[in-house]
């Protein structure tokens, strides 16, 4: 009798439940012990590639131990390949009763969803393509506290193939979203293969823009509008179908769910509708979302996937990806409040301005053809890109910032005023650092000095380290093995990688 009436106590408190958790996990090619001929190679059943008994309580078991520090009300999964597997996760995770999958009859791997809340409804949005087989888009409606919401699991196609391919999934996911009211909640999640920023890392690679720099999940997907990422301030217009990328609310370091040949990748991806910013149903949580990466996961800036060697399992780790994680809540969000800007140091935690505001006493520590470093002293350091012409090497200046944007990864101011002259700044090489942790991004756009060691093919060998280092006039690039000292350079960002920015032949001493 008590037990029962501690159950009767507790279920409002379930049912009146005021936030819920959701996380998006590509688990890396999770296939049962059956031979269906559809199989990737290496994960033929019982051959040499030993893809057996044990390897597969392995990958089962590490999963769950993932599934269960996670812990969120949803999880949307990504590369299982039947729905058998996901029952066997539910098997082992019984708080999650529902569970939603979808895939082609012929493909390798498909995409589901594990939950705690109740889903109502499944559909298929398919894609099909005349002699390639990829996954549907999965569309599952859930119910909690009488709200009603769907969440679309996205799996596009891999950079094996040029954008058009995930335009072609871009489109009919559009189409599809055009046609639901504009105040419905709805959540796109999943692998999309995409950068957050792709239209800018789509040309790091001619062969994947096919599209004249159009992608899916920026133009398509409208979350790239008039030259930049949509912002919460953006969420206004009911009326228009912009979608909202929470990657923009980490450090830019911390921007990455994958890597690609050593760089952070943002394939996983939320994108959040205007509904998900408005007073009715369910909101988005401000700044909740993170990427969940213990130590087991993530560690000397490796992510320990599932290991395979010369095509054979090795019976370790876990995948290529990292989950990513987001809240919400049935409470109506503050207003965005107003931005308080006083330094370049909190121009970094915004990629957009909603008004101009003044940053006083900045120095111009550098000046070269079209852009300038400026810093406030006890701040960080930023770029100033084009209409420099009035500004001077080692003056102080109040500036009106009308306008910044992050250019591959790299903070910039571009649209300014002088507002006051404040005169030479006599020591301003002060500022110039010799002894600074390179490899920290907190410290891009700094002006380094005196850094000796050893160049070749691109990089400065020094400390027991390297960084790669980008000349702006190729003449000035040393021969491979000179020993040198980079009197004065940039600490930039590109594509990914933090390089010392050489400008001036004088910048380079070569030691004998």
């Amino acid at each position: 009798m008590i037990r029962v009436f501690i159950f009767l106590f507790f279920l409002p408190l379930l049912l009146l439940s005021k936030e819920f958790s959701l996380a998006s996990y590509n688990v890396e090619n999770f296939f049962d012990l059956n031979y269906n001929k559809t199989e990737y190679t290496e994960y033929h059943p019982n051959t040499k590639s030993k893809w057996n008994k044990k390897t597969f309580q392995i990958k089962v078991n590490n999963i769950i131990k993932v599934l269960k520090e996670l812990d969120t009300d949803i999880i949307a999964l990504q590369e299982i390949e039947n729905k058998e597997l996901l029952k066997l996760l539910q098997k082992k995770l019984p708080d999650y009763k529902y569970i939603s999958f979808s895939k082609y009859k012929n493909a390798s791997i498909g995409l589901g969803f594990l939950s705690k809340i109740e889903i109502i409804d499944e559909k298929s949005i398919n894609i099909k393509f005349s002699n390639k087989t990829y996954r549907p888009i999965l569309e599952t409606t859930f119910k909690l506290n009488n709200n009603e919401f769907k969440i679309f699991n996205n799996h596009w196609p891999s950079k094996r193939v040029a954008e058009s391919f995930r335009i072609k999934f871009a489109k009919k996911l559009f189409d599809r979203l055009n046609s639901i009211p504009r105040d419905y909640d709805y959540i796109l999640l999943g692998d999309f293969n995409s950068n957050y920023n792709e239209y800018e890392t789509i040309f790091y690679e001619k062969r994947l823009n096919n599209t004249n720099g159009i992608t899916g999940i920026n133009h398509v997907l409208n979350s790239f509008i008039n030259n930049h990422l949509i912002t919460i301030s953006d969420m206004k217009d009911s009326s228009k179908l912009f979608h909202y990328n929470p990657w923009i609310e980490l450090n830019i370091e911390e921007r990455f769910s994958s890597k690609f040949r050593g760089r952070n990748i943002t394939a996983d991806n939320f994108l959040f509708p205007f509904s998900m910013f408005d007073k009715k149903g369910f909101a988005y949580k401000q700044n909740s979302f993170k990427v969940f990466k213990p130590e087991y996961l993530y560690k000397n800036k490796r992510i320990n996937r599932w290991q395979i060697k010369n095509k054979v399992h090795i019976g370790k780790g876990y995948s290529d990806h990292l989950p990513i994680i987001a809240k919400f809540t049935d409470k109506p969000q503050k207003k965005l409040e107003a931005q308080n800007i006083k330094t370049i140091s909190d121009l970094y935690l915004i990629e957009r301005l909603n008004k101009s505001i003044i940053l006083k006493n900045c120095i111009v520590l550098l000046k070269q053809q079209d852009f300038a470093i400026i810093k406030q002293k006890n701040s960080r350091a930023i770029l100033i890109y084009k209409n420099i012409k009035n500004l001077s090497e080692g003056f102080s200046y109040d500036l009106e910032i009308e306008q910044i944007k992050t250019y591959k990864g790299l903070k910039e101011i571009t649209d300014f005023e002088i507002k006051t002259y404040n005169g030479k700044f006599l020591d301003y090489k002060q500022f110039y650092k010799k002894h600074l942790d390179l490899s920290d991004l907190e410290n891009q756009n700094e002006i380094v000095k005196e850094i000796k060691g050893t160049y070749k093919k691109g990089y400065l060998y020094f400390d027991n380290k390297k960084i790669a280092v980008y000349f702006k006039n190729k003449n000035n690039i040393p021969k491979n093995g000179s020993s040198i000292i980079i009197k004065r350079a940039q600490l930039g960002y590109y594509i990914n990688k933090i390089q010392l920015v050489v400008f001036n032949k004088s910048d380079i001493v070569y030691v004998n």
